[in-house]
């Protein structure tokens, strides 16, 4: 939260690089910060949710190749709709071939297919906890990424908050490695009371 709520003073500036930013009509920067804030904050709850209604089913169906087309099939049904809200002009759907259908293919090949089989494979074998501890991190890593690649300025709240998501990242691993470490130790060990053998 601190990454999306608090900006901060700029650190690195990039006046010499143009910002391509996106620009909504009749919208200050600050509420699409906060909308945009508000979003990931329901996206990575409903996705930790996701995670562990699909360890569930990968208990259940053990099948990662079938569970992410499903996955797939219903994510593009469900987004169809909305997508056709947010751009109604249907000559903005052409396809053409050129970088934006290398990118279209790029990322539904690696963006949704591949991340979600790997996602679901670590479900199965890791549980949720594994899977859904990597989710934060992408917010640090995208403001890392849009620095580099966009020229976006770096601040301080981006820094802080990506500082404490990298450090939360790697406690929780390391908790969840001793905690599982015990398990092990404990069913290694022999009981002092045994039950005498005839």
């Amino acid at each position: 939260m601190l990454v999306v709520l608090y900006k901060g003073p700029t650190i690195i500036s990039t006046s010499s690089m143009p910002s391509q930013s996106l620009q909504w009509p009749l919208q200050s920067t600050q509420s699409r910060w906060v909308i945009g804030g508000i979003l990931l904050l329901i996206e990575n709850l409903l996705i930790s949710v996701w995670y562990i209604i699909q360890t569930q089913i990968m208990k259940l169906y053990p099948a990662e190749f079938v569970v992410t087309l499903l996955y797939g099939l219903f994510a593009t049904i469900i987004s169809a709709p909305i997508c056709f809200m947010g751009e109604s002009n249907l000559c903005a759907w052409r396809l053409k071939p050129d970088v934006e259908l290398a990118s279209i293919v790029y990322s539904a090949f690696f963006g949704l297919t591949f991340s979600a089989i790997v996602h679901t494979f670590g479900l199965r074998m890791k549980g949720p906890v594994y899977t859904a501890i990597f989710k934060p991190l992408s917010i640090a890593i995208a403001a890392i990424m849009s620095f580099i690649f966009l020229g976006e300025a770096l601040h301080l709240g981006s820094v802080i908050g990506g500082v404490i998501i990298c450090v939360g990242f790697y406690a929780v691993l390391w908790g969840k490695a001793n905690d599982e470490g015990g398990k092990n130790e404990d069913s290694c060990k022999i009981p002092l009371l045994q039950s005498p053998s005839n």
